[in-house]
């Protein structure tokens, strides 16, 4: 192999010049993001973490953690906030190094190191969120006999009346894409870029769509567990199959009701919190059976005597509704007409 094969292009160069400014510009910005939702704090509590600090209601979440007996949150007693902007910034450095002695192995290494050192933070992070959830005060004045208070890692979970949603920040974000940036720079570099370039995309491809899949997957409505939720809206429990409802948000989180007119309700007090949310209705005619309202036939009238006398019901076919119109009385009702 000559010299030449053995150094990176200016492609890479650039790439790597764009990772290293991502990362220095990640020091200073938020990394990641925790919200918290309850009926009593309409507008959400957020915790913002940097690579150095914690921001945002951290007093307000305090004084909650400490009626559940978690320990409160002080960014000094985190040894990750005195040494990881440090850290972010050495990998920032090594963007430059590589960059300027132009070799493969380096970047190779780079890359590598980067990589294990987004696993062992991750893990971290999930060590500290087991740790604040788990080792709880014995005398606090809320215990819940066998229940834990761990955040999700990332996604949405929730605790008690909290929905708890955590998710990477903007600096997060810029990590992320620090990382992939060193990932092509690697395949440019490497002898996958000649296979792709002889048309072997299949390679990438199939990641790709993998990783599609996964988050056409994460908008499945999450399944009613009758008897035992109750309704987000009016708190009565989710008994009939035949009549409830659900949101389920963009960032993950299912707000559950027992019929349509709560769901509604919710809706209408809650609009700028649930813009982009998918709304599922339970199919009449099937056993606790979650459809899209959007593509739904519904039927409204007295007879069908929903719990909180909603009086709708909803079909998967517009046959079936049709079938049922009689013996409701019912009539016909557009989708867009129950929202309004």
């Amino acid at each position: 192999m000559t010299s030449a094969e053995k150094n990176i292009g200016m492609l890479s160069k650039i790439i790597l010049l764009t990772s290293g400014v991502l990362l220095v510009i990640s020091i200073f910005i938020p990394i990641w993001r925790i919200e918290l939702d309850a009926p009593q704090y309409p507008e959400g509590l957020a915790l913002s973490i940097y690579s150095n600090k914690l921001a945002g209601d951290v007093n307000i979440i305090n004084g909650l953690n400490h009626y559940i007996g978690m320990k409160t949150l002080h960014a000094e007693e985190f040894i990750e906030f005195t040494i990881l902007p440090y850290i972010i910034g050495l990998y920032a450095i090594l963007c430059l190094i590589v960059l300027l002695l132009k070799k493969k192995k380096l970047l190779y290494f780079l890359f590598i190191a980067f990589v294990l050192f987004g696993i062992i933070a991750m893990f971290d992070f999930w060590r500290w969120e087991y740790d604040y959830g788990h080792n709880l005060d014995p005398n606090a004045a809320i215990i819940v006999p066998g229940m834990a208070y761990q955040p999700p890692l990332i996604g949405f979970k929730q605790l008690l009346n909290f929905g708890a949603y955590s998710i990477p920040d903007i600096g997060g974000w810029f990590f992320l894409l620090s990382g992939l940036l060193m990932a092509m720079a690697v395949t440019i570099e490497s002898k996958l870029f000649k296979q792709l370039k002889k048309g072997n995309v299949i390679v990438v491809i199939l990641p790709l769509f993998s990783v599609a899949l996964i988050a056409c997957q994460t908008s499945i409505p999450d399944p009613i567990k009758l008897n035992s939720e109750n309704c987000f809206y009016c708190g009565m429990t989710i008994s009939n199959p035949k009549f409830a409802a659900e949101i389920f948000t963009q960032k993950g989180r299912a707000y559950k009701f027992d019929d349509i007119i709560c769901m509604i309700n919710y809706k209408n007090e809650n609009k700028e919190k649930l813009v982009g949310s998918s709304y599922y209705i339970s199919e009449f005619t099937e056993n606790n059976s979650l459809i899209p309202a959007e593509t739904a036939t519904f039927i409204k009238g007295e007879k069908l005597n929903s719990p909180m006398k909603g009086n709708i019901a909803a079909f998967k076919e517009k046959i079936t509704a049709n079938e049922y119109l009689g013996q409701f009385s019912a009539e016909i009702i557009h989708w867009n007409i129950i929202m309004e």
